[in-house]
C-alpha cells in the first residue's frame, strides 16, 4: 500500500466494494445528505477534526481549540455526536468532575473523509 491509500474503519478503501454517487430517492433520503446532516455544521466539523488529531480532549481543550464557539453550542453538538454514536462521553468521579470526550470507532471512520477534504484544500491553496 502506498502513503496515498484511504482507509475508512481501517480497511483501505480500494479493498471495500465501490459505491456509485447517487441522490436520495422518494421514500429513502441520500445517504450523503444525512451524514452532511450530522456533520456538516461548521463547529461539528472541528470537533471531528480536533478529535481526530488529539484523540482524547476535555471540554475546555475543545473549547479553546475553536475560538468563538459558545459553551452552549459546544455542549449541543457534543451530545449530537454522541446521541448519533460518533462521541464517547467518559466521566470521572473527581473532584472536581472531570470529563473527556473521544471518537468511536464509527467516529473513527470519517478520518478519510477529514483526509481527503485536507487533500483537496491544499490544491486549492496551490492553484492560487
Amino acid at each position: 500500500m502506498g502513503l496515498t491509500d484511504i482507509f475508512f474503519g481501517g480497511v483501505p478503501m480500494h479493498a471495500q466494494e465501490p459505491i456509485e454517487l447517487t441522490k436520495g430517492v422518494p421514500g429513502k433520503p441520500c445517504p450523503i445528505a444525512q451524514t452532511l446532516d450530522l456533520i456538516g455544521t461548521k463547529w461539528t466539523f472541528l470537533i471531528i477534526r480536533d478529535l481526530l488529531i488529539e484523540g482524547t480532549l476535555r471540554f475546555s481543550q475543545l473549547q479553546k481549540s475553536m475560538k468563538g464557539i459558545s459553551p452552549k453550542t459546544l455542549s449541543l453538538r457534543l451530545k449530537e455526536l454522541e446521541d448519533n454514536g460518533l462521541l464517547e462521553r467518559k466521566v470521572y468521579a473527581e473532584v472536581p468532575p472531570r470529563v473527556e470526550y473521544s471518537l468511536t470507532e464509527k467516529g473513527k471512520r470519517l478520518e478519510g473523509v477529514f483526509i481527503e477534504l485536507k487533500r483537496f484544500g491544499l490544491d486549492l491553496k496551490a492553484d492560487h
